[in-house]
């Protein structure tokens, strides 16, 4: 998938592998319980793989969501940075700009927690029209581009655009 992927992310069984994180950030983002055991999953995950630290980052912001008023700000906070983190790990990755974009774009403005969803938004979009050139395999170009469309973040030339790439 990406270069940073470690020997260990390539095995289909692994909890940490890119399919299996994507399914259970899926299942988590519509689900409460799902929620919950999405970030029981990544909550003591230490290594340094960028990608894995996104989802870890995504499932720190849904547990937010599901947090009590008291704790929201605190997982809001760990989300980004850990964000940071998987960023600068590997800053031209689009899966872990399009998580960070996602749980950004989602965010009440006041926070101030959403500085990245421009910067953001233009990298999915490039790596998007470059496809099947993007570093992103099939499944995680259709869930990018599927959100992107669908949720209306892009101009409607924008979206006729992203429906032409082919996977």
């Amino acid at each position: 998938m990406f270069s940073t992927a470690k020997p260990a992310l390539k095995n289909v069984s692994s909890p940490y592998h890119p399919t299996n994180l994507r399914r259970h950030y899926e299942q988590a983002a519509a689900d409460k319980t799902a929620g919950e055991k999405f970030y029981k999953l990544l909550a003591d995950y230490k290594e340094h793989n960028a990608l894995v630290l996104g989802y870890k980052a995504a499932a720190e912001a849904i547990r937010a969501r599901d947090a009590s008023m008291f704790n929201k700000m605190t997982y809001v906070q760990d989300a980004a940075r850990t964000f940071e983190q998987a960023v600068s790990l590997d800053p031209q990755n689009p899966e872990i700009r399009f998580l960070r974009f996602s749980v950004e774009s989602n965010l009440p403005a006041f926070l101030g927690l959403s500085k990245h969803v421009d910067e953001d938004k233009e990298l999915l979009l490039d790596a998007a029209l470059k496809h099947p050139k993007s570093g992103l395999d099939p499944e995680a170009f259709r869930t990018m581009r599927d959100f992107l469309v669908n949720r209306g973040h892009v101009s409607d030339e924008q979206a006729q655009r992203l429906t032409k790439v082919g996977e």
